[in-house]
């Protein structure tokens, strides 16, 4: 149960997954059909995105870790039923291993239109798949003070979602090699600090007034306080292969908005470091996850992946029985021992040398660990 004080950190979870022909294991065009048939049962809680062979899911509102693992289940679970039952299958991966981007059919949709005008290539090939939480917030200058602190975890959190080592058939030596296409688009990445909320959203005017975007939404950071929703949205992790990993996920970034905002009220800050120094960090997450070292920057230091990833265990420990998070977070080591999917991938092929398997590997992980 989540105490009182901690309820405002409601948890929102949106995944995407790859549509597969089971024959030749492409990524295959669904021509919408799973989103026709899922908004039947689901309505507007499955949605088409910009490639045809993408289906997007999104949760209701979750009150807390629990609910939001009853509903990432039953929407893999409903997903996969829809899919079988139309000759599909769907996995979950951050890029699939060997189909290429410029045979997959874009999405007849006004926004997806004007995207690939504008973006054109790089629109074009941004075929990736990725995992969004967000976490409620009361108040936007509190989102703001949240989304500054946190950027510094962002690359922890990234290195245990790793789960995109192959791109096009080839082996790209990066843990997660989706977030380097993703790196074509403009306004990603990690986000800079914003002094206030009146600082963020005069930037988000600027933008708006010469023509930059028309709407915040085109603001794809790693990180954002969402336009329209009053959460703190972390974009950064690659979409995992279980529900396990996904929920996981979701708990840490929650802990770490919940201990950030523990602190505030402590008259306590969290220290704020540079975007050019967080993306060294997030630069060895995407080539190595969680098997080298990241920055420890208060010692100046490289640690090992790992270390740092228990230190922030032990930085949310105290938030994790009043979140109701301390269960789902107990996976964590099991996560560091087993490998991210990235490496449970690489393993794969190492054994098979079959990129294949690999995706009949993908693919009957998908619903893993739900009963």
């Amino acid at each position: 149960m989540m105490d009182r004080k901690y309820r405002q950190f409601t948890l929102g979870i949106e995944e995407e997954y790859m549509v597969l022909d089971p024959e030749t294991r492409e990524l295959k065009s669904h021509e919408q059909k799973i989103v026709q048939e899922g908004e039947k049962v689901m309505k507007d809680r499955v949605k088409a995105e910009m490639h045809q062979a993408v289906v997007e899911v999104g949760t209701g509102i979750c009150q807390n870790i629990d609910e939001a693992f009853m509903d990432v289940s039953t929407l893999r679970r409903t997903i996969s039923q829809i899919a079988g039952d139309l000759g599909l299958w769907v996995g979950a991966s951050g890029t699939h291993p060997f189909s290429h981007w410029e045979r997959q059919l874009i999405t007849d949709h006004q926004r997806y239109n004007e995207i690939i005008k504008e973006l054109q290539e790089a629109a074009r090939s941004n075929l990736i798949f990725g995992l969004h939480v967000h976490v409620g917030m009361e108040t936007r200058e509190m989102a703001i003070h949240i989304a500054n602190s946190a950027r510094y975890f962002l690359p922890h959190i990234y290195a245990l979602s790793t789960n995109s080592p192959f791109w096009e058939g080839r082996q790209t030596g990066y843990k997660s090699f989706r977030t380097k296409v993703f790196d074509k688009f403009p306004r990603t990445g990690i986000p800079d600090y914003f002094a206030s909320i009146e600082d963020y959203d005069n930037y988000v005017k600027l933008l708006i007034k010469t023509n930059c975007i028309d709407n915040a939404k085109k603001i794809w950071w790693d990180l954002r306080v969402h336009p329209f929703f009053n959460t703190v949205e972390f974009r950064i992790c690659d979409i995992p292969m279980t529900v396990q990993e996904t929920i996981t996920i979701a708990a840490l970034f929650q802990g770490i908005c919940a201990k950030i905002y523990k602190l505030r009220t402590q008259n306590l800050n969290f220290i704020t470091y540079p975007r050019m120094l967080i993306n060294e960090n997030k630069w060895r997450a995407s080539r190595y996850g969680i098997d080298s070292s990241l920055i420890d920057f208060g010692k100046e230091s490289e640690v090992n992946t790992r270390v740092l990833i228990y230190e922030l265990l032990d930085f949310i420990d105290d938030v994790a029985v009043p979140l109701g998070i301390r269960n789902t977070i107990n996976y964590v080591p099991t996560l560091l021992e087993e490998g991210t999917g990235a490496d449970r991938q690489l393993k794969v092929f190492n054994e098979s040398k079959s990129l294949i398997d690999v995706v009949d590997y993908i693919h009957s992980q998908f619903l893993y660990g739900i009963a």
